[in-house]
């Protein structure tokens, strides 16, 4: 190499994303690709001592919801501070493109119920100048960011723009109505739209209470849009199913996989109601990969879990009369009230009832944890209030009334509802070593005041290869590949997610012994004031994005070189270790 190196990564132990043994190398890079990996003899224009510090591609996160926070931030935290360099948004069929002046209210609504993003914060942040999803698409190719970003066409958003209220309200489509979102869709991936993404969920309401529109779209509609994108270049469906239909629902999208060639990517959980599903689903999977089919399954890297508190969207007291009357007041003055000894006795005498709100669920205390500092997603039944109290000779709910008054009524109550049936990670753990399988479901930008897992990339370091206890751990260099080239494959990003040369300079240094998440904290930084669950990460040295160093100790440097990404990027690999 006779050039001078815009950068050199010096001595680091390397987990280079191809799945094979960490080893020590110097990497070299220039402009925003990586030119050499080895012993670099060449002094780089500027240097990072990685000796003791663990090497590794930026995290590809497949499965995030910053559709909005793009249009009015260039840093695309909370994921950027959590090694992550591409993200892809526009999952679960909602988004904001394309979209008619007089659907921006009914697509804001949508985003609200569904993802736990307050309207006041969508309707200040959001500019609303584009229409159509190339124009969208245009105008985000014109900003920069801490990270690059890429987009799927939302379904909800397609549908309303065709069929107006007809498609709000669920209405089958028309040949010409699939006619015309076909062509959008097609237009969509002429812009760059790297997928399409579909919800089929009853989970999936608006903010006052109406099904998702995509609901129970049609598989002919659904057949039309994917053959369509398809057609013009690789594209992902992506697409999230409800346990009790998924005998149905899963068949069905996957024979419109079939008769369109279209990679598909879903969720898949463990649900307490069918613990042992999900094993299913993968063979499910398995079978229609061998008969040739494209599928990944997204999997989340600890339980799904709500975050309940004073501060927060939802509370285990929410339904009770006496909490209602003063659910109104700000929190320095609930806190006051609460602490009042009769207004704490009502509200305990007092019963949650039945509500329509997908995420409000029935208390249930041995279901019901404190998350601790550090945090522990990994907590035995016997830590559970339930268990607690029964040790105390006290009711569950007074555990939980007193835990959200400590922190000045900042304290939080941890309520694992997915992925924890078994009170272990085990399930997990099989989900996530499955072949067909890569990491997903962070939801980061989305679940504002309820859920906090924008930290998955993290805690797969921390838990899975470090600090678990409580049965098998994964390797560092197996579960860098999943989250960095596996990722990077199944969404069509061939050009990244591997250190190597010519490989986009996309790299994290790490500090791994001291690698550490905190736990979450309600942040007031989004527009009008507007309030986000956030978690504190210790041990990211750098984060490298295009070459460009976005994150140092923990703190932006300013730096935004991160871009929209139109389409495929790079070569299909004709065998990669990472994805077998």
């Amino acid at each position: 190499m006779t050039s001078t190196p815009d950068l050199v990564i010096r001595g680091g132990t390397v987990a280079d994303g191809k799945g094979g043994d960490l080893f020590e190398a110097d990497i070299a890079i220039a402009g925003s690709r990586i030119t050499e990996v080895g012993k670099v003899a060449a002094k780089g224009k500027e240097e990072i001592d990685a000796r003791g510090r663990l090497v590794t591609p930026g995290f590809v996160d497949v499965h995030t919801h910053y559709d909005g926070q793009v249009t009015w931030s260039q840093d695309i935290t909370p994921s950027s501070q959590n090694g992550v360099t591409t993200a892809i948004m526009g999952n679960c069929g909602v988004g904001f493109a394309p979209c008619r002046p007089a659907d921006h209210v009914r697509l804001i609504q949508l985003m609200e119920g569904v993802e736990d993003i307050p309207e006041p914060v969508l309707s200040a942040g959001i500019p609303w100048a584009w229409e159509s999803f190339p124009d969208y698409m245009e105008w985000l190719s014109k900003r920069s960011f801490d990270m690059d970003i890429g987009a799927q066409l939302p379904h909800a958003a397609l549908r309303v723009y065709v069929m107006g209220e007809r498609g709000a309200r669920r209405d089958p489509s028309t040949s010409d109505d699939n006619k015309a979102m076909a062509a959008l869709a097609a237009d969509a991936v002429r812009a760059g739209a790297l997928g399409f993404s579909t919800s089929r969920t009853l989970n999936h309401r608006t903010s006052t209470g109406d099904f998702t529109p995509t609901l129970k779209a049609g598989e002919d509609e659904l057949t039309a849009i994917a053959a369509a994108m398809h057609a013009q270049g690789r594209s992902v469906l992506q697409f999230v199913l409800d346990l009790s239909t998924i005998d149905e629902d899963l068949p069905m999208m996957l024979r419109v996989a079939e008769n369109t060639k279209i990679p598909v990517s879903f969720s898949i959980t463990q649900n307490d109601r069918a613990p042992e599903r999900w094993r299913q689903t993968l063979d499910t999977i398995r079978e229609a990969s061998v008969r040739g089919l494209s599928i990944t399954a997204q999997i989340a890297a600890r339980p799904v879990g709500l975050m309940l508190g004073l501060e927060l969207s939802r509370n285990p007291f929410q339904t009770h009369p006496s909490y209602q009357a003063i659910a109104h007041l700000p929190l320095a003055e609930r806190l006051a009230r609460l602490r009042q000894p009769e207004l704490r006795k009502a509200i305990l005498s007092e019963h949650a009832t039945a509500t329509d709100d997908p995420l409000f669920f029935r208390p249930n205390y041995d279901k019901m944890y404190l998350l601790g500092n550090p945090p522990d997603y990994e907590q035995p039944p016997e830590n559970t209030l339930g268990a607690q109290a029964r040790r105390q000779g006290k009711q569950p709910e007074e555990l939980a009334y007193d835990a959200m008054l400590t922190d000045d009524g900042r304290g939080m109550l941890y309520v694992p509802f997915l992925n924890y049936a078994d009170g272990n990670l085990d399930a997990v753990s099989e989900m996530l070593r499955d072949p067909n399988a890569v990491p997903g479901l962070s939801d980061g930008g989305a679940h504002c005041g309820i859920i906090c897992d924008a930290s998955f990339p993290t805690y797969l370091l921390t838990h899975w290869t470090r600090d678990r206890t409580r049965g098998e751990k994964l390797s560092i260099p197996f579960v860098v590949a999943a989250q960095s080239r596996k990722t990077a494959l199944s969404v069509g990003l061939y050009d990244r997610g591997v250190i190597a040369p010519g490989f986009k300079a996309d790299v994290n240094v790490i500090d791994y012994d001291r690698l550490h998440l905190h736990p979450p904290k309600v942040h007031y930084d989004l527009p009008v004031g507007g309030r986000r669950l956030m978690q504190q990460i210790d041990g990211y040295d750098a984060t490298i994005v295009s070459g460009v160093v976005t994150q140092r100790a923990g703190t932006a440097t300013g730096a935004r070189p991160g871009k929209l990404v139109r389409g495929t990027q790079g070569s299909k690999p004709q065998f990669d270790a990472a994805a077998s």
